[in-house]
């Protein structure tokens, strides 16, 4: 399962992106934008997430994933259009020469973490 190694990574991410002092405070919630070309499993990954993010200041976080639609666009006749099938091939003029636009991606966005301010 190669989610696990992913959520190792983003933990990594995260925790390396949480500036100098506010190591103690908790973060909520990683924010993910994950294509449904990356061959990734949302469910799997946080399942991974949660078992990795144990016993660290992730371990309550809410692993947020926005699943990206497969986006592809012909370049013989320009139209782009969101795939829902693997067919990769051009719905207006029959070509093959395709060009993916978005659908591969798996990127951390934001991490949030909790307000500490009680004033």
């Amino acid at each position: 399962m190669h989610e696990m190694g992913i959520a190792r990574q983003i933990i990594e991410i995260a925790t390396s992106s949480i500036p100098a002092g506010m190591e103690d405070i908790p973060v909520e919630r990683v924010n993910l934008k994950v294509g449904k070309l990356s061959s990734v499993v949302p469910d799997s990954l946080r399942f991974c997430f949660e078992i990795l993010a144990k016993d660290t200041t992730l371990s309550s976080a809410e692993l947020n994933i926005e699943e990206i639609p497969v986006v592809v666009m012909c370049t013989k006749c320009k139209i782009e259009w969101t795939i829902n099938e693997p067919i990769f091939i051009c719905k207006n003029c029959k070509s093959s020469a395709i060009e993916i636009i978005s659908g591969q991606e798996l990127d951390v966005i934001s991490i949030e973490v909790a307000d500490t301010d009680t004033t």
